[in-house]
């Protein structure tokens, strides 16, 4: 059975994404840590980290350091805080987003009814950051 990350990136639930390429995809995640907090997801479904190829774990550490910096450009936090957790969906993902304090890194605090026209402006503003660090339209979801 698909999991929930699958159906985002196949388009059968919506998603907010800032990246796709051949090997992953970045959305906002639906319960941010802090507005802009992005989900680096490999496209091929694969349940625990340690588990990956390490070309696609590569990989998804190079995407992660590109949404980063676009995210650090745009919410200028004292930290971009990158964290593997994976007990909440049985699919490998990365959660990257702009941290300004150790507390922040909870999954106690996350927003779980953020506000969706602050959520597509958060998408927007990290796309438009991710396009002028010179990457493609094919690659800013």
């Amino acid at each position: 059975m698909s999991t929930v990350f699958t159906k985002i990136i196949e388009g059968d639930l919506p998603g907010r994404f800032v990246w796709k390429d051949d090997k992953a995809v970045g959305f906002l995640s639906i319960a941010p840590l802090s507005m802009g907090h992005v989900l680096v997801v490999p496209r091929e479904e694969i349940d625990h980290w340690v588990d990956l190829p390490q070309d696609l774990a590569l990989h998804l550490m190079a995407v992660c350091r590109t949404i980063g910096q676009a995210i650090n450009e745009v919410y200028d936090p004292v930290r971009v805080g990158l964290m593997i957790q994976g007990f909440e969906v049985p699919h490998a993902h990365l959660h990257v987003w702009p941290t300004n304090s150790i507390e922040e890194f909870s999954f106690d605090q996350v927003d779980n009814d953020p506000d969706q026209d602050a959520m597509d402006e958060a998408a927007a503003s990290i796309r438009d950051a991710l396009t002028r660090a010179g990457h493609s339209e094919a690659e800013v979801g």
